[in-house]
């Protein structure tokens, strides 16, 4: 009994690490001008989406063979152009996210140098720190991502809990009174990359043995504790930075600020400690998500391009990980959100929404695969999955081409 707690908790926590990261950063930026009670709407109703696309991908695991990864689960189901979908898609996800992250990060580093020495340097310069320190823990390997991964974890939970105990003071009942559902077409995509754990399905598998029951609990408990931690999060943010003006909402999503940025900004010299800890908060949001997309990436890279994990191999695959990345950095001043919006759209809803529905109605319906496990809602349940998917990217290619924010009359 004790050994099946423990089991439980720890592919709980996996689900729930590997769901928490710097999407969440953005969350205030991009679902502010809805407001806090369109936000929350928005937020279950993907955590229902993605929940119910992860228990889609646990029933197409279940009919391979054990490690079997999504590409090989799109080949299995959908045909080679399953595979090739799939495989365009999981880079795209990853070096969007890198992109993201690189960029992210060098705002933050330049803010802390900022507000310790007084010296602003150029944002793109405070990511390269980041680059070089961490792109050695990739060459490394899995087991020095692990030891760095642990220990900014820990960084993470501390200085979230603080942000809870210092921030809820300073929340303000007005702010969270603002109402636009309308806006909510303009987050649609990057709250898709704050529920996206369904990579870690086919080792969540393994290391629960195959034990459906567990299984079932650690992904419906996993995915509900970042809900948790998001609706926290939003209540925090949204109830202190303003709409308007300096350092306000509409302004950050023009510039492509984070929220912890934006608390920081708001809160000022006057809450100097406050203000560090947001900033130390999103540092180590994107230092856990960087470090866990940037060892996939390269491990992704190692295994389709067939590159081998020798000293030579590993110097290439650092490489071809981290230097693409940095180039699209230089990609304009809202590059940081504009990347989460394409891996939200483009990579997280084709890979871990659309094409797990695909998979289970080709696997089920046309070539007739069974297993232990399957997911409730018949085919009424993927159609609407499908169509949710589409309705995703749609909107996200329409804000693209700027039709949402001519609608919304967004200056």
């Amino acid at each position: 009994m004790i050994h099946r707690y423990g089991k439980l908790v720890g592919g709980t926590l996996l689900v729930s690490g590997t769901t928490i990261g710097a999407g969440m950063l953005a969350l205030p930026v991009e679902t502010g001008m809805a407001g806090f009670f369109p936000s929350l709407a928005l937020l279950f109703c993907y955590w229902a989406y993605m929940a119910f696309t992860a228990f889609l991908v646990l029933e197409a695991n279940l009919w391979m063979t054990p490690d079997t990864n999504l590409v090989s689960m799109a080949r299995n189901t959908l045909g080679r152009w399953g595979a090739i979908v799939s495989w365009v898609t999981y880079l795209f996800l990853l070096y969007s996210l890198t992109t993201a992250y690189i960029s992210g990060s060098g705002s933050i580093i330049a803010g802390l140098i900022h507000s310790t020495t007084g010296f602003s340097p150029p944002e793109w310069s405070g990511a390269l720190p980041l680059v070089a320190l961490f792109s050695f823990f990739v060459y490394k390997g899995v087991q020095s991502v692990d030891y760095a991964n642990r220990l900014f974890m820990g960084g993470l939970a501390i200085t979230y809990v603080l942000i809870i105990i210092f921030l809820t003071p300073h929340v303000e009942k007005d702010l969270l009174m603002h109402s636009d559902w309308r806006f909510l077409s303009v987050a649609v995509s990057l709250v898709a990359v704050s529920f996206g754990f369904h990579i870690i399905i086919p080792t969540l598998r393994r290391y629960l043995e195959g034990d459906i029951k567990l299984l079932r609990r650690s992904i419906f408990i996993g995915s509900l504790l970042p809900l948790i931690v998001y609706v926290v999060w939003n209540f925090l943010t949204l109830g202190i930075i303003p709409l308007e003006g300096e350092h306000g909402i509409i302004q950050g999503f023009h510039e492509g600020q984070n929220g912890a940025n934006l608390l920081a900004s708001v809160l000022g010299t006057s809450n100097g400690n406050i203000s560090m800890i947001a900033r130390l908060f999103s540092l180590f949001a994107i230092i856990t998500s960087f470090l866990g997309v940037t060892i996939s990436l390269r491990d992704f890279l190692a295994d389709g391009i067939g590159i081998k994990k020798d000293e030579k191999g590993r110097i290439e695959l650092d490489a071809l990980t981290f230097i693409p990345p940095v180039i699209f950095m230089f990609f304009g001043k809202r590059v940081f959100l504009t990347a989460l919006e394409y891996a939200g759209a483009f990579g997280v809803v084709i890979l871990l929404g659309l094409l797990p529905a695909l998979m289970v109605w080709s696997g089920r319906y046309c070539k007739g695969f069974h297993s232990t496990y399957k997911t409730p809602g018949g085919k009424l349940a993927l159609i609407l999955a499908m169509a949710f998917s589409v309705l995703v990217i749609l909107l996200e290619i329409a804000n693209k081409f700027g039709w949402i924010d001519a609608w919304l009359h967004i200056q």
